[in-house]
């Protein structure tokens, strides 16, 4: 049988899911990425879950005129409000961020003691809760919403005063339940990973579902034991400004993101 040479698809409400982009660049050399940022729309976090469902369909339909074989949802809110539904809707396999996370997690605690952090929409949706009764039953999970988080990283700010204050503010809850371990719950924080870890101190282990989420899309694709694809490797499409997503999208991801198309929803 001939290699499947369609390209994978993810889809984030905006930066944060070029944490799986750049992982799965590194990870599997030879596949093809189609990425769409729905930097027009943002932030999911916040939104009822009908309407980040409906973007949800609407978005996976724009890949799959892009003829993907796969879609990963590289957003935790998005993955708790639509990954189900998207599942039962399309005809390639669909691969969420919150299941990865959580078995990451149970894999490396020492204390069964875990934390998650991510967004309001996230937490609120039980998703992660539900994953570790499901994969880990053992585990205590300490859950924390962080408003802010995600605004500070699309707004290109990662290491400001302001951002750690807010991370001791938010992580309070987390470092007073003595967790061994935290699943960052946003592809977006991991790019917060620096100031996450200085607050929570050097004996919590970091798991980035994004990270995860890559390990888990390479073992369902097809290995290929030749030279790397040559650039451009990845098409980037956004719905909102295509010259704040090159911008930050090449300073969070690396010099892949230099072709960006524009995407209106009008």
């Amino acid at each position: 049988m001939s290699r499947d040479e369609r390209p994978i698809g993810l889809f984030d409400s905006g930066l944060g899911g070029l944490t799986v982009v750049r992982a799965l660049l590194d990870l599997v050399p030879h596949e093809r990425i189609v990425y769409f940022g729905d930097t027009g729309r943002f932030p999911y976090g916040p939104k009822p879950a009908h309407e980040v469902l409906k973007y949800s369909i609407e978005i996976a339909d724009v890949l799959l005129e892009h003829d993907v074989k796969m879609i990963v949802i590289a957003c935790n809110s998005a993955s708790a409000a639509a990954l189900d539904d998207l599942r039962e809707r399309v005809d390639v396999p669909v691969t969420g961020v919150i299941e990865p996370g959580i078995r990451a997690a149970r894999r490396v605690t020492r204390t069964r003691r875990v934390g998650v952090i991510g967004t309001v929409g996230t937490v609120a949706s039980g998703a992660y809760q539900r994953a570790a009764a499901a994969v880990g039953p053992a585990l205590e999970v300490t859950c924390a919403a962080c408003p802010g988080f995600v605004e500070f990283v699309e707004a290109g700010d990662i290491d400001s005063d302001q951002v750690h204050v807010l991370a001791e503010r938010l992580l309070a809850p987390i470092i007073a339940a003595r967790v061994d371990t935290l699943v960052l719950g946003c592809t977006h924080y991991p790019l917060l990973a620096r100031t996450i870890a200085d607050v929570m101190g050097p004996d919590v282990v970091l798991v980035s579902s994004a990270e995860e989420t890559a390990f888990e899309v390479r073992s369902g694709v097809e290995e290929r034991p030749a030279a790397p694809l040559p650039s451009p490797r990845v098409r980037f499409l956004t719905s909102g400004d295509v010259e704040t997503f090159r911008t930050l999208g090449a300073r969070f991801c690396g010099p892949e993101v230099d072709m960006v198309e524009a995407w209106s929803w009008t």
